[in-house]
Protein backbone atom coordinates (compact mmCIF):
# COMPACT_ATOMS: atom_id res chain seq x y z
CA UNK A 1 0.00 0.00 0.00
CA UNK A 2 1.27 3.24 -0.98
CA UNK A 3 1.86 6.03 1.79
CA UNK A 4 3.85 8.78 0.30
CA UNK A 5 1.46 11.63 -0.53
CA UNK A 6 3.05 14.15 -3.21
CA UNK A 7 4.31 17.63 -2.01
CA UNK A 8 1.20 19.36 -3.18
CA UNK A 9 -2.17 18.60 -4.39
CA UNK A 10 -4.27 19.41 -6.83
CA UNK A 11 -7.50 17.65 -7.22
CA UNK A 12 -10.30 17.61 -10.53
CA UNK A 13 -12.72 19.76 -11.48
CA UNK A 14 -14.80 17.04 -11.27
CA UNK A 15 -14.51 16.26 -8.11
CA UNK A 16 -15.10 20.19 -7.01
CA UNK A 17 -18.19 19.99 -8.66
CA UNK A 18 -19.31 16.93 -7.35
CA UNK A 19 -19.07 17.89 -3.78
CA UNK A 20 -19.41 21.59 -3.78
CA UNK A 21 -23.26 21.68 -4.32
CA UNK A 22 -23.45 19.51 -0.90
CA UNK A 23 -21.44 22.17 0.89
CA UNK A 24 -21.89 25.38 -0.22
CA UNK A 25 -20.20 26.97 2.95
CA UNK A 26 -17.20 26.64 5.21
CA UNK A 27 -17.52 22.87 7.27
CA UNK A 28 -16.83 23.13 11.05
CA UNK A 29 -16.21 19.13 11.34
CA UNK A 30 -15.97 16.56 8.43
CA UNK A 31 -15.74 12.96 8.42
CA UNK A 32 -14.51 11.07 4.54
CA UNK A 33 -14.44 7.46 4.96
CA UNK A 34 -14.82 3.95 3.66
CA UNK A 35 -15.85 0.75 6.16
CA UNK A 36 -17.85 -2.55 5.51
CA UNK A 37 -21.16 -1.49 4.35
CA UNK A 38 -19.90 0.59 1.73
CA UNK A 39 -16.77 -0.89 0.44
CA UNK A 40 -15.50 -4.71 0.25
CA UNK A 41 -12.92 -6.43 1.84
CA UNK A 42 -10.15 -5.93 -0.64
CA UNK A 43 -10.68 -2.29 -1.24
CA UNK A 44 -10.64 -1.91 2.29
CA UNK A 45 -7.20 -3.21 2.49
CA UNK A 46 -5.87 -0.89 0.80
CA UNK A 47 -6.46 1.84 3.04
CA UNK A 48 -5.73 -0.25 6.44
CA UNK A 49 -3.05 1.57 8.31
CA UNK A 50 -1.43 0.09 11.51
CA UNK A 51 -1.21 2.14 14.14
CA UNK A 52 2.19 2.61 14.38
CA UNK A 53 1.43 3.98 10.90
CA UNK A 54 -1.11 6.48 11.90
CA UNK A 55 1.38 9.19 13.15
CA UNK A 56 3.56 9.66 9.82
CA UNK A 57 0.21 9.29 7.44
CA UNK A 58 -1.40 12.09 9.54
CA UNK A 59 1.77 13.70 9.05
CA UNK A 60 1.89 12.83 5.13
CA UNK A 61 -1.47 14.61 4.91
CA UNK A 62 -1.39 17.40 6.34
CA UNK A 63 2.15 18.57 4.65
CA UNK A 64 0.35 18.18 1.16
CA UNK A 65 -1.63 21.20 2.48
CA UNK A 66 -0.15 24.60 1.62
CA UNK A 67 -0.35 27.33 4.40
CA UNK A 68 -2.28 26.71 7.85
CA UNK A 69 -2.26 22.92 8.49
CA UNK A 70 -6.08 21.24 8.63
CA UNK A 71 -6.75 19.59 12.22
CA UNK A 72 -7.25 15.56 10.89
CA UNK A 73 -7.43 12.30 12.64
CA UNK A 74 -7.17 9.20 11.66
CA UNK A 75 -9.20 5.73 12.77
CA UNK A 76 -8.44 2.47 10.69
CA UNK A 77 -9.90 -1.24 11.73
CA UNK A 78 -10.87 -4.18 9.98
CA UNK A 79 -14.46 -2.53 8.88
CA UNK A 80 -13.37 1.03 8.29
CA UNK A 81 -11.12 3.76 7.51
CA UNK A 82 -11.83 6.98 8.32
CA UNK A 83 -10.46 10.36 8.39
CA UNK A 84 -11.65 12.98 10.74
CA UNK A 85 -11.17 16.90 9.84
CA UNK A 86 -11.97 20.62 10.51
CA UNK A 87 -12.29 22.72 8.27
CA UNK A 88 -13.43 24.48 5.16
CA UNK A 89 -14.67 22.61 2.16
CA UNK A 90 -10.98 23.57 0.65
CA UNK A 91 -9.56 21.04 3.02
CA UNK A 92 -11.86 17.96 2.33
CA UNK A 93 -11.37 17.99 -1.43
CA UNK A 94 -7.54 17.55 -1.38
CA UNK A 95 -7.62 14.95 1.51
CA UNK A 96 -10.26 12.86 -0.83
CA UNK A 97 -7.67 12.84 -3.72
CA UNK A 98 -4.38 12.31 -0.91
CA UNK A 99 -6.02 9.19 0.41
CA UNK A 100 -6.77 8.15 -3.14
CA UNK A 101 -3.36 8.38 -3.95
CA UNK A 102 -2.55 6.29 -0.36
CA UNK A 103 -4.56 3.73 -1.27
CA UNK A 104 -3.14 3.34 -4.84
CA UNK A 105 -6.54 3.94 -6.83
CA UNK A 106 -8.21 6.65 -8.74
CA UNK A 107 -10.64 9.23 -7.10
CA UNK A 108 -13.70 8.03 -8.64
CA UNK A 109 -12.86 4.46 -7.48
CA UNK A 110 -12.38 6.07 -4.24
CA UNK A 111 -15.02 8.66 -4.46
CA UNK A 112 -17.63 5.33 -5.43
CA UNK A 113 -17.32 3.74 -2.22
CA UNK A 114 -16.49 6.80 0.42
CA UNK A 115 -19.20 8.91 3.03
CA UNK A 116 -18.72 11.97 3.57
CA UNK A 117 -20.36 13.43 6.91
CA UNK A 118 -20.39 17.18 7.95
CA UNK A 119 -21.24 19.42 11.11
CA UNK A 120 -24.21 17.56 13.03
CA UNK A 121 -23.94 14.78 10.94
CA UNK A 122 -20.33 14.00 11.30
CA UNK A 123 -20.61 14.46 15.04
CA UNK A 124 -23.33 11.88 14.50
CA UNK A 125 -20.79 9.67 13.06
CA UNK A 126 -18.62 9.74 15.17
CA UNK A 127 -20.81 9.54 18.21
CA UNK A 128 -22.56 6.27 16.55
CA UNK A 129 -19.47 5.22 15.95
CA UNK A 130 -17.97 5.49 19.58
CA UNK A 131 -20.80 3.69 20.99
CA UNK A 132 -20.58 0.75 18.60
CA UNK A 133 -24.11 1.40 16.57
CA UNK A 134 -22.11 1.34 13.13
CA UNK A 135 -20.41 -1.34 13.79
CA UNK A 136 -21.09 -4.71 12.15
CA UNK A 137 -20.92 -6.23 15.60
CA UNK A 138 -23.70 -4.26 17.10
CA UNK A 139 -22.26 -2.61 20.34
CA UNK A 140 -18.94 -4.04 20.28
CA UNK A 141 -16.53 -2.61 22.82
CA UNK A 142 -13.47 -2.98 20.65
CA UNK A 143 -14.09 0.29 18.87
CA UNK A 144 -13.77 2.63 21.70
CA UNK A 145 -10.36 1.71 21.85
CA UNK A 146 -9.61 1.56 18.39
CA UNK A 147 -10.79 4.97 18.39
CA UNK A 148 -8.95 6.62 21.57
CA UNK A 149 -5.60 5.19 20.20
CA UNK A 150 -6.26 6.84 16.65
CA UNK A 151 -7.14 9.80 19.11
CA UNK A 152 -3.54 9.29 20.79
CA UNK A 153 -1.75 8.90 17.47
CA UNK A 154 -2.85 11.86 16.11
CA UNK A 155 -2.21 14.15 19.65
CA UNK A 156 1.07 12.59 19.15
CA UNK A 157 1.10 13.87 15.65
CA UNK A 158 0.10 17.25 16.35
CA UNK A 159 -2.84 16.97 14.27
CA UNK A 160 -5.15 17.67 17.07
CA UNK A 161 -6.79 20.73 17.54
CA UNK A 162 -9.75 22.08 20.47
CA UNK A 163 -12.13 20.91 17.95
CA UNK A 164 -11.32 17.19 17.60
CA UNK A 165 -10.76 17.09 20.65
CA UNK A 166 -14.00 18.36 21.90
CA UNK A 167 -15.38 16.04 19.51
CA UNK A 168 -13.85 12.99 20.37
CA UNK A 169 -13.90 13.53 24.45
CA UNK A 170 -17.49 13.93 23.98
CA UNK A 171 -17.78 11.29 21.64
CA UNK A 172 -16.10 9.28 24.00
CA UNK A 173 -18.76 10.08 27.50
CA UNK A 174 -21.35 8.83 24.86
CA UNK A 175 -20.33 5.97 24.35
CA UNK A 176 -19.94 5.51 28.14
CA UNK A 177 -23.41 6.25 28.76
CA UNK A 178 -24.71 4.74 25.84
CA UNK A 179 -22.81 2.03 27.59
CA UNK A 180 -24.24 2.23 30.97
CA UNK A 181 -27.74 2.96 30.35
CA UNK A 182 -28.55 0.74 27.31
CA UNK A 183 -28.04 -2.76 26.65
CA UNK A 184 -26.75 -2.23 23.07
CA UNK A 185 -23.99 -4.72 24.17
CA UNK A 186 -26.07 -7.42 25.52
CA UNK A 187 -26.72 -10.61 23.80
CA UNK A 188 -24.03 -9.52 20.68
CA UNK A 189 -22.08 -12.27 18.61
CA UNK A 190 -18.39 -11.24 17.88
CA UNK A 191 -16.33 -12.46 15.08
CA UNK A 192 -14.77 -14.61 17.17
CA UNK A 193 -17.58 -16.26 18.63
CA UNK A 194 -19.07 -16.49 15.27
CA UNK A 195 -16.01 -18.44 14.03
CA UNK A 196 -16.61 -20.66 16.53
CA UNK A 197 -20.23 -21.17 16.06
CA UNK A 198 -18.96 -21.79 11.83
CA UNK A 199 -16.34 -23.87 13.19
CA UNK A 200 -19.03 -26.06 15.27
CA UNK A 201 -21.53 -26.51 11.68
CA UNK A 202 -18.08 -28.48 10.14
CA UNK A 203 -16.86 -30.34 12.87
CA UNK A 204 -19.41 -32.32 15.28
CA UNK A 205 -17.10 -32.19 18.09
CA UNK A 206 -14.98 -29.27 18.62
CA UNK A 207 -12.63 -31.53 20.93
CA UNK A 208 -11.28 -33.60 18.38
CA UNK A 209 -9.69 -30.61 16.18
CA UNK A 210 -6.30 -29.25 16.60
CA UNK A 211 -6.89 -25.42 16.11
CA UNK A 212 -3.67 -22.72 14.46
CA UNK A 213 -3.84 -18.71 15.78
CA UNK A 214 -1.86 -16.94 13.20
CA UNK A 215 -0.97 -13.78 15.05
CA UNK A 216 -0.90 -13.05 19.07
CA UNK A 217 -3.19 -9.62 18.70
CA UNK A 218 -6.55 -8.52 20.77
CA UNK A 219 -8.97 -10.33 17.74
CA UNK A 220 -6.72 -13.63 18.54
CA UNK A 221 -6.40 -13.61 21.96
CA UNK A 222 -10.27 -13.22 21.80
CA UNK A 223 -10.80 -16.10 19.24
CA UNK A 224 -8.53 -18.14 21.39
CA UNK A 225 -10.74 -17.83 24.37
CA UNK A 226 -13.90 -18.36 22.72
CA UNK A 227 -11.98 -21.89 21.38
CA UNK A 228 -10.77 -22.63 24.32
CA UNK A 229 -14.24 -22.51 26.14
CA UNK A 230 -14.99 -25.96 23.36
CA UNK A 231 -11.91 -27.68 24.85
CA UNK A 232 -10.41 -28.57 21.88
CA UNK A 233 -7.63 -31.43 21.42
CA UNK A 234 -5.18 -28.53 21.02
CA UNK A 235 -4.13 -25.43 20.37
CA UNK A 236 -1.29 -23.36 18.32
CA UNK A 237 -0.22 -19.91 18.53
CA UNK A 238 2.06 -18.80 15.36
CA UNK A 239 3.69 -15.25 15.40
CA UNK A 240 7.02 -13.44 14.03
CA UNK A 241 7.81 -12.79 17.27
CA UNK A 242 8.65 -16.16 19.58
CA UNK A 243 7.99 -14.40 22.78
CA UNK A 244 4.32 -12.79 22.02
CA UNK A 245 3.13 -15.67 21.11
CA UNK A 246 4.62 -17.76 23.90
CA UNK A 247 3.15 -15.41 26.46
CA UNK A 248 -0.39 -15.58 24.49
CA UNK A 249 0.29 -19.42 24.69
CA UNK A 250 0.81 -18.99 28.78
CA UNK A 251 -2.71 -17.31 29.14
CA UNK A 252 -4.49 -20.15 28.26
CA UNK A 253 -1.94 -23.96 28.36
CA UNK A 254 -3.38 -26.56 31.12
CA UNK A 255 -3.06 -29.70 31.13
CA UNK A 256 -6.41 -30.56 29.80
CA UNK A 257 -6.01 -28.23 26.90
CA UNK A 258 -1.84 -28.39 25.40
CA UNK A 259 -1.56 -24.62 23.84
CA UNK A 260 2.13 -24.43 21.39
CA UNK A 261 3.81 -22.01 19.46
CA UNK A 262 5.75 -21.69 16.40
CA UNK A 263 6.99 -19.00 14.44
CA UNK A 264 5.33 -18.06 11.47
CA UNK A 265 8.23 -19.18 8.55
CA UNK A 266 7.08 -22.86 10.12
CA UNK A 267 3.21 -22.45 8.39
CA UNK A 268 4.02 -24.19 5.12
CA UNK A 269 5.76 -27.16 6.19
CA UNK A 270 3.08 -27.65 9.19
CA UNK A 271 -0.10 -26.28 8.35
CA UNK A 272 -1.19 -29.76 7.65
CA UNK A 273 -1.54 -30.52 11.09
CA UNK A 274 -4.24 -28.33 11.74
CA UNK A 275 -8.05 -28.59 11.41
CA UNK A 276 -9.34 -24.81 12.12
CA UNK A 277 -6.88 -21.94 11.19
CA UNK A 278 -7.75 -18.52 12.32
CA UNK A 279 -5.76 -15.81 10.94
CA UNK A 280 -5.44 -12.12 12.34
CA UNK A 281 -2.06 -10.33 11.83
CA UNK A 282 -1.31 -6.64 10.32
CA UNK A 283 0.50 -8.54 7.19
CA UNK A 284 0.24 -5.81 4.60
CA UNK A 285 0.65 -9.25 2.26
CA UNK A 286 -0.82 -13.05 2.72
CA UNK A 287 1.49 -15.08 5.19
CA UNK A 288 -0.99 -18.27 3.66
CA UNK A 289 -0.70 -18.54 -0.18
CA UNK A 290 -2.70 -21.26 -2.42
CA UNK A 291 0.20 -23.51 -3.30
CA UNK A 292 0.97 -23.80 1.17
CA UNK A 293 -2.80 -25.18 1.57
CA UNK A 294 -3.27 -27.25 -1.60
CA UNK A 295 -0.02 -28.89 -0.27
CA UNK A 296 -1.73 -29.23 3.15
CA UNK A 297 -4.69 -30.46 1.78
CA UNK A 298 -2.90 -33.89 -0.54
CA UNK A 299 -1.09 -34.39 2.98
CA UNK A 300 -4.41 -34.64 5.02
CA UNK A 301 -5.98 -36.90 2.65
CA UNK A 302 -8.75 -34.05 1.89
CA UNK A 303 -9.68 -33.98 5.45
CA UNK A 304 -11.72 -30.70 5.52
CA UNK A 305 -9.55 -27.49 6.76
CA UNK A 306 -11.44 -24.65 8.66
CA UNK A 307 -10.17 -21.42 7.55
CA UNK A 308 -11.02 -18.11 9.14
CA UNK A 309 -9.49 -15.09 7.76
CA UNK A 310 -9.66 -11.95 10.30
CA UNK A 311 -7.19 -9.43 8.72
CA UNK A 312 -7.63 -6.39 6.63
CA UNK A 313 -5.56 -6.49 4.39
CA UNK A 314 -6.01 -10.38 3.51
CA UNK A 315 -3.55 -13.35 5.61
CA UNK A 316 -4.83 -15.91 3.32
CA UNK A 317 -4.76 -15.69 -0.26
CA UNK A 318 -8.91 -15.48 -1.80
CA UNK A 319 -7.82 -18.22 -4.55
CA UNK A 320 -8.17 -20.61 -1.11
CA UNK A 321 -11.68 -20.44 -0.63
CA UNK A 322 -12.21 -22.34 -4.34
CA UNK A 323 -10.47 -25.21 -3.19
CA UNK A 324 -12.19 -28.38 -2.32
CA UNK A 325 -12.20 -29.19 1.46
CA UNK A 326 -11.51 -26.07 2.76
CA UNK A 327 -14.11 -23.91 3.82
CA UNK A 328 -12.92 -19.84 4.42
CA UNK A 329 -14.37 -17.24 5.46
CA UNK A 330 -13.39 -13.42 6.15
CA UNK A 331 -14.77 -11.02 8.24
CA UNK A 332 -17.97 -9.75 5.98
CA UNK A 333 -18.77 -13.68 5.23
CA UNK A 334 -19.31 -13.66 9.13
CA UNK A 335 -21.56 -10.87 9.01
CA UNK A 336 -24.87 -12.76 8.87
CA UNK A 337 -23.40 -14.58 11.84
CA UNK A 338 -23.01 -11.59 13.91
CA UNK A 339 -26.30 -10.53 12.92
CA UNK A 340 -28.29 -12.76 14.66
CA UNK A 341 -29.89 -11.13 17.54
CA UNK A 342 -29.91 -7.62 15.89
CA UNK A 343 -33.75 -7.07 16.34
CA UNK A 344 -33.62 -8.04 19.94
CA UNK A 345 -31.82 -5.04 20.65
CA UNK A 346 -33.41 -2.48 18.29
CA UNK A 347 -34.77 -1.28 21.50
CA UNK A 348 -31.39 -0.59 23.05
CA UNK A 349 -30.51 0.84 19.65
CA UNK A 350 -33.34 3.49 19.43
CA UNK A 351 -32.49 4.37 23.80
CA UNK A 352 -28.48 5.31 22.42
CA UNK A 353 -29.79 7.27 19.59
CA UNK A 354 -31.11 9.18 21.90
CA UNK A 355 -28.27 9.76 24.12
CA UNK A 356 -26.18 10.61 20.72
CA UNK A 357 -28.74 13.63 20.02
CA UNK A 358 -28.72 15.18 23.30
CA UNK A 359 -24.56 14.53 23.22
CA UNK A 360 -24.66 16.15 19.30
CA UNK A 361 -26.70 19.52 20.00
CA UNK A 362 -24.52 19.95 23.05
CA UNK A 363 -21.29 19.84 20.40
CA UNK A 364 -22.94 21.51 18.12
CA UNK A 365 -24.12 24.68 20.74
CA UNK A 366 -20.60 24.60 21.41
CA UNK A 367 -19.30 25.68 17.97
CA UNK A 368 -21.70 27.49 17.67
CA UNK A 369 -20.53 29.82 20.62
CA UNK A 370 -16.93 29.21 19.38
CA UNK A 371 -17.85 30.42 16.03
CA UNK A 372 -19.79 33.51 17.17
CA UNK A 373 -17.46 34.38 19.65
CA UNK A 374 -19.82 34.12 22.89
CA UNK A 375 -18.12 34.29 26.19
CA UNK A 376 -14.60 33.87 24.08
CA UNK A 377 -14.21 38.09 24.03
CA UNK A 378 -15.14 38.24 28.32
CA UNK A 379 -13.07 35.22 28.79
CA UNK A 380 -10.12 36.60 27.00
CA UNK A 381 -10.69 39.69 28.61
CA UNK A 382 -10.72 37.61 32.21
CA UNK A 383 -7.68 36.02 31.80
CA UNK A 384 -5.70 39.24 30.55
CA UNK A 385 -7.23 40.92 34.13
CA UNK A 386 -5.67 37.90 35.68
CA UNK A 387 -2.29 38.17 33.80
CA UNK A 388 -1.91 41.97 34.90
CA UNK A 389 -2.39 41.48 38.84
CA UNK A 390 -0.65 38.05 38.21
CA UNK A 391 2.29 40.29 37.16
CA UNK A 392 2.13 43.18 39.71
CA UNK A 393 1.80 40.71 42.64
CA UNK A 394 4.74 38.92 41.83
CA UNK A 395 6.99 42.19 40.49
CA UNK A 396 6.03 43.70 44.40
CA UNK A 397 7.36 39.77 45.76
CA UNK A 398 10.69 40.34 43.83
CA UNK A 399 11.26 43.76 45.42
CA UNK A 400 10.30 42.70 48.96
CA UNK A 401 12.58 39.35 48.49
CA UNK A 402 15.30 41.96 46.81
CA UNK A 403 15.22 43.68 50.36
CA UNK A 404 15.95 40.71 52.48
CA UNK A 405 12.62 40.12 53.54
CA UNK A 406 11.36 36.95 55.06
CA UNK A 407 10.20 34.16 51.96
CA UNK A 408 6.79 33.27 54.22
CA UNK A 409 5.88 37.10 54.47
CA UNK A 410 6.53 37.26 50.84
CA UNK A 411 4.50 34.49 49.75
CA UNK A 412 1.46 35.65 52.75
CA UNK A 413 1.35 38.68 50.95
CA UNK A 414 1.47 37.57 47.77
CA UNK A 415 -1.14 35.62 48.37
CA UNK A 416 -3.21 38.24 50.32
CA UNK A 417 -2.77 40.98 47.67
CA UNK A 418 -3.71 38.25 44.54
CA UNK A 419 -7.60 37.78 46.60
CA UNK A 420 -8.03 41.21 47.61
CA UNK A 421 -7.89 41.90 43.86
CA UNK A 422 -9.97 38.96 42.81
CA UNK A 423 -12.77 39.87 45.45
CA UNK A 424 -12.90 43.57 45.39
CA UNK A 425 -15.68 43.75 42.30
CA UNK A 426 -17.24 41.33 44.67
CA UNK A 427 -17.24 43.31 47.55
CA UNK A 428 -18.26 45.79 45.59
CA UNK A 429 -21.34 44.43 44.07
CA UNK A 430 -22.84 43.39 47.36
CA UNK A 431 -23.05 47.11 48.34
CA UNK A 432 -24.01 48.40 45.31
CA UNK A 433 -27.79 49.47 43.93
CA UNK A 434 -30.93 48.62 45.62
CA UNK A 435 -32.11 45.49 47.19
CA UNK A 436 -33.20 43.45 43.92
CA UNK A 437 -29.80 44.14 42.68
CA UNK A 438 -27.79 42.87 45.85
CA UNK A 439 -29.90 40.09 45.99
CA UNK A 440 -29.27 39.12 42.08
CA UNK A 441 -25.61 39.89 42.88
CA UNK A 442 -25.40 37.77 45.90
CA UNK A 443 -26.56 34.66 44.01
CA UNK A 444 -24.38 35.23 41.22
CA UNK A 445 -21.74 35.75 43.99
CA UNK A 446 -22.57 32.43 45.72
CA UNK A 447 -22.69 30.43 42.45
CA UNK A 448 -19.01 32.26 41.06
CA UNK A 449 -17.34 31.73 44.69
CA UNK A 450 -18.94 29.56 46.93
CA UNK A 451 -19.55 26.48 44.50
CA UNK A 452 -18.42 22.83 45.75
CA UNK A 453 -16.27 20.97 43.24
CA UNK A 454 -18.09 17.71 42.36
Amino acid sequence: MQTNAPPTLAYSQRTANHIAPIYNSAMSVWALGINHTTAPLDLRGRFAFALDQIEPTLHGLRSAFRGEKPEATLLSTCNRTEIYGSGDIATLTPTLHWLAHAGGVSVDTLQSHAYIRHGNDAARHAFRVAAGLDSMVLGEPQILGQMKDAVRAATDAGALGSTLHQLFQRSFAVAKEVRSNTEIGSHSISMAAAAVRLCGQLFEDLRKIRVLFVGAGDMIELAATHFAAKNPRSMTIANRSEARGAALAAQFNSPSLPVNTMLLSELPQRLHEFDAVISCTASTLPLIGLGAVESAIKVRKHRPIFMVDLAVPRDIEPEVKHLEDVYLYTVDDLASVVQTGQASRQAAVAQAEVIIDAGVQSFMHWMDVRSTGGAVPLIQQLNQQADEWRALEIARAKKLLAKGENIDAVLEALSRGLTQKMLHGAYSQLNAGDEAQRLASQTAIESLFLRKER
